[in-house]
């Protein structure tokens, strides 16, 4: 995967004093300055992986997943151990911070920093070596954990420690980190199963470490001999204990000997960066259940949860209702605890967990076995890491008492004393987490935009802590001390042991040049706050963001940074982020472009606000499906973002010639319309074909669709006959005709309007000329001209009270839902016409409940319209194709065309890719007669010019079958059988 990526471009830094149209900060910015000339040029010399000090490769790495940000000097993308051994010599050489990355989850501030960070996500993601017989793996730091579980499957072994991240961290950020996961109950923390480290330290050296042989770098044995005392007294026996170095694994007695390799892991690449790593395996069960038990509140769970471990589960994980919909399916209870168990056979994990809900003493409770159910409930954990950043009224929670530990038993009192320290302070959380070894993850309402709420995030944090250790508690339970927690490990060890930590980090790292103001001599929890240099003031945007609550900065502040949008998972129905898959690259992740954005809005990396080109060339390979509206945690809404980008950016300027072309769209097809026949002739010929895309800014593979000739609201109009008088409006069906179905696809709208009329026995309205959605003027960031055309439908489209509008075109059918009513806020007619809004399954499943469609009996592939996913969902779909017995599930993902961005110039190799991750290949396996579906035309057309398949909108199907079974029952006759 990391050789297919683009290259990062050399590009040296570049300031301005350009001042960003955005509003701009009041609080002072801090220096940004370049990297030295002589370090750029050496490092340059020394390495043969690519770096990067352009702005935008600094931007995208000033902020983890915490609260903290720092700005880099570059990134370097090393291509194995020799690269970042000669990064870390050219860097002591020029006195240059560096800082390991991997996926950039880390949560406590540890994966930011001022001097080079080193990207070890691109090259170094290879599993050397995988050992069945004796249960080890060799990796190198960069390897995505998934990967591994991947290679490891076949042979029944997984890696046992699992955080919710697991989709995108990398084994060496679990090193660094020491990483849990929810599995840990059963096979402990990332410590328990690393056996073999080689790192380098800050200068080059390489250092190779295994259990029971050595300590590490010279002098750690005599720092040990003469604190023994202290090392054996000063550390709490729990399982989380994640705070500080782990010296005491360097005892004398410790089991096996001193373990240099467990007293590294959770060192925050504070000590040495990791270039390979032998961890051990444990088996999989062959087949697992999951009871969901179900209690009164939180505390209830956490008193609970001891009383499972004797059934020794594989997980013990708690959550309450603050982080769930009413629709999760969950039994009756304000918490829940997810116990899940394993087995040779289902029957054995089932009775297993059968056993767990018996022991119990639960509310209510249930056993899953079903995998996908599991998945299901599952997903719930695994977001809680974004969804807890909202507060069920939509206010802003954040990190920072992220992941302490007590020990289990103290749990339940725990919860109740932090219940009751976050009422004094006026502040809310929803904890959830690791209940069987006592670690709880929440999210604050901290308000860290102001100086009273900073200073009161340091109150609370302070007085947490000191809660935490009479707990008998760690500071850390998985995620790391960082900057978030570091300054006050003294209340946790004491000054001395603290003291201890500082000169084991001088004798791994005598310059200081890893990872500096993490862990050891930390910087406070309450400087490099990321929101500091956001504007203090509202900027001036198109869109209403009702969920910010009007505000942009708010918007680009969702991005927390948990960085789901960088999955390379492809299974269920699940989209974003498929530029990110395509590429690889961050820039085109949901969160590399809302990283671009904050930085864009703090104006001092990106320094020319709206006329940013980082931002415009992230932003171009946004393909606009706004999967990560619905597929996000935190509902990040980049397809929104980019067309507020484009708005400004070309605002006064001239476009690119496909924004005129494909942007006004709508209006050329009207205007095209009497001319189809000539046209689609002209089109035909190759040199006049060509002329007309390399003008019109179209990718030059691609083909011009064929113009309708006869329109879609011509043939109805034929159909009805003029002057024809429309029934009461108890009567009709309002049916829209999209730019689509009216000029490229009225095939759809005349099935529609069959099937409509049989299901239903109304008569379908025609469509008000010139009403348009807007869609193709919002996606190119249009959107002054947007509202002019919303405004028009508004006035035109006078559909009596209460009736609904039914669009055949998922993305149109979104535009309408969600961006008409946020272009338009102030406007009442916008929300009622949203809505409206019904798909073609929707509408017949509320005004059709009793009619019955025709069967059709056979597998059926295609797919899912992005759009459709995102905004409208597609359960009633799902039901209708099971109704006519249309068996198998569509692709999820993107098609890759996206409306204008597949035919746009230099979009062809990445709406390939896309089209080719899940839907062409489903196609390609697709047994004959099977039914291919795709509701959105931007679908049919990917089909269509990339496999020579024509795909059909659902109600072609329900119309052809209704057609199909009315010939057998005319030519059956009222007998019987012809």
């Amino acid at each position: 995967m990391a050789e297919q990526h683009r290259p990062h471009t050399d590009t040296p830094s570049a300031t301005s004093a350009t001042t960003s149209p955005t509003t701009a900060p009041t609080a002072s910015l801090a220096t940004s300055p370049a990297a030295p000339p002589a370090f750029v040029a050496a490092l340059r010399s020394a390495v043969r992986g690519a770096s990067d000090f352009g702005a935008a490769a600094r931007a995208l790495t000033t902020m983890d997943a915490s609260n903290y940000r720092r700005v880099p000097l570059g990134v370097l993308a090393p291509r194995d151990a020799d690269d970042i051994a000669a990064a870390l010599a050219v860097c002591r050489e020029h006195g240059v911070p560096v800082v390991p990355r991997g996926g950039g989850t880390s949560i406590a501030g540890q994966a930011t920093g001022t001097g080079l960070v080193l990207d070890l996500t691109r090259h170094l993601r290879t599993v050397l070596d995988l050992d069945p017989a004796a249960r080890t793996a060799v990796v190198q730091p960069g390897v995505i954990l998934d990967d591994l579980r991947a290679a490891a499957a076949p042979h029944g072994l997984t890696f046992g420690p699992d955080p919710s991240t697991h989709s995108r961290c990398t084994l060496g950020g679990m090193i660094g980190n020491n990483s849990c996961g929810a599995h840990s109950v059963a096979w402990g923390t990332t410590a328990d199963n690393v056996r073999k480290l080689s790192v380098v330290r800050y200068g080059g050296e390489a250092l190779h470490l295994e259990q029971g042989s050595g300590e590490g770098p010279e002098g750690t044995g005599a720092l040990v001999a003469a604190h023994l005392a202290l090392l054996r007294t000063g550390y709490p026996g729990l399982p989380r204990r994640i705070s500080g170095y782990a010296l005491d694994a360097l005892l004398p007695e410790h089991p096996g000997g001193p373990d240099p390799v467990r007293a590294f892991c959770g060192s925050e690449g504070t000590l040495g960066v990791v270039t390979e790593a032998t961890v051990r395996l444990v088996e999989a069960p062959r087949a697992r259940a999951l009871a969901v038990l179900g209690y009164a509140d939180e505390s209830a769970a956490a008193d609970a949860a001891p009383g499972l471990l004797p059934y020794r589960p594989l997980t013990v994980e708690g959550m309450a209702a603050d982080l769930v919909t009413e629709s999760a399916g969950l039994p009756r209870g304000a918490a829940w605890l997810f116990v899940e168990t394993g087995g040779d056979t289902p029957a054995e994990a089932r009775a297993h967990a059968e056993r767990v809900l018996r022991g119990a003493d639960a509310v209510d409770g249930t056993v899953v076995t079903d995998p996908a159910g599991q998945r299901a409930l599952w997903r719930i954990r695994e977001d809680a890491a974004g969804t807890a950043t909202r507060m069920p009224d939509g206010a802003e929670a954040w990190p920072g008492w992220e992941d302490c530990a007590v020990p289990p038993a103290r749990l339940g009192a725990y919860l109740r004393d932090f219940r009751a320290l976050l009422a004094a302070h006026g502040l809310r959380g929803a904890p959830y987490g690791h209940f069987g070894e006592g670690c709880v993850h929440v999210r604050i309402d901290f308000d860290l935009t102001g100086a009273d709420g900073v200073a009161r995030f340091r109150r609370f944090s302070e007085e947490t802590a000191d809660l935490v250790i009479a707990h008998g508690g760690s500071l850390s339970g998985e995620h790391g001390d960082g900057q978030a927690r570091a300054e006050l490990l003294p209340r946790m060890y004491g000054d001395g042991l603290v003291a201890l930590f500082g000169r084991y980090k001088d004798l791994w790292d005598p310059d200081g040049g890893l990872n500096p103001g993490m862990l050891v001599r930390p910087d406070r929890l309450d400087e490099n706050l990321r929101f500091a240099v956001l504007p203090k003031r509202p900027v001036d945007v198109e869109f209403g963001y009702p969920q910010d609550g009007g505000d942009f900065t708010g918007a680009v502040r969702r991005c927390v940074g948990v960085a789901k949008c960088r999955t390379t998972e492809t299974s269920g129905a699940g989209v974003m982020c498929p530029s990110f898959r395509a590429t690889g690259e961050e820039a085109h992740s949901t969160r590399g472009r809302a990283r671009l954005l904050h930085e864009m809005l703090a104006g001092e990396v990106i320094t020319d606000g709206w006329r940013s080109e980082e931002v415009r060339d992230a932003l171009d390979l946004c393909l606009s499906c706004k999967g990560c509206r619905s597929d996000c945690p935190v509902g990040v809404d980049m397809a929104t973002y980019k067309a507020e980008f484009l708005h400004h950016h070309y605002r006064g300027r001239l476009r690119p010639a496909a924004h005129y072309a494909m942007g006004r769209l709508p209006r050329w097809l009207r205007l095209a319309a009497p001319f189809a026949r000539p046209l689609n002739a002209m089109a035909r010929l190759r040199p006049l074909a060509a002329l007309a895309r390399r003008l019109a800014g179209i990718a030059p593979e691609r083909t011009i669709p064929v113009l309708a000739t006869e329109t879609y609201s011509r043939w109805l109009l034929r159909r009805q006959g003029k002057g024809t008088r429309i029934p009461d409006p108890d009567r009709v069906v309002a049916l829209w005709a999209d730019t689509f179905t009216e000029h490229l696809s009225p095939r759809v709208g005349r099935a529609a309007v069959r099937v409509l009329e049989e299901a239903t026995g109304r008569t379908v309205l025609p469509h008000p000329r010139g009403a348009c959605c807007g869609l193709t003027y919002v996606s190119t960031g249009q959107l002054d001209a947007a509202r002019r055309v919303m405004r028009r439908t508004l006035d035109r489209l006078r559909l009596p009270s209460g009736l609904p509008l039914v669009v055949l075109e998922p993305s149109c059918a979104a535009t309408l839902r969600t961006d008409l009513p946020e272009l338009l806020p102030d406007d009442p007619r916008a929300a009622e016409l949203a809505a409206s809004v019904r798909t073609f399954a929707q509408y017949l499943e509320e005004y059709a409940p009793d009619w019955t469609p025709p069967r059709r009996d056979r597998p059926a592939v295609g797919q899912t319209h992005c759009h459709q996913h995102a905004v409208l969902g597609d359960a009633a779909e799902r039901r209708l194709r099971e109704r006519m017995g249309l068996t198998g599930e569509l692709s999820g993902g993107c098609c890759g065309l996206a409306g204008n961005f597949g035919f746009e110039k230099g979009h062809w190799e990445v709406s390939v890719a896309c089209a080719e991750e899940r839907l062409l290949p489903a196609v390609r396996e697709a047994e004959p007669g099977t039914e291919l579906l795709a509701d959105g035309f931007s679908c049919r057309t990917q089909l269509d010019q990339l496999a020579g398949r024509r795909a059909r909108h659902l109600a072609e199907v329900v119309a052809e079958a209704i057609e199909e079974a009315g010939a057998t029952a005319a030519a059956e006759g009222p007998g019987g059988d012809a």
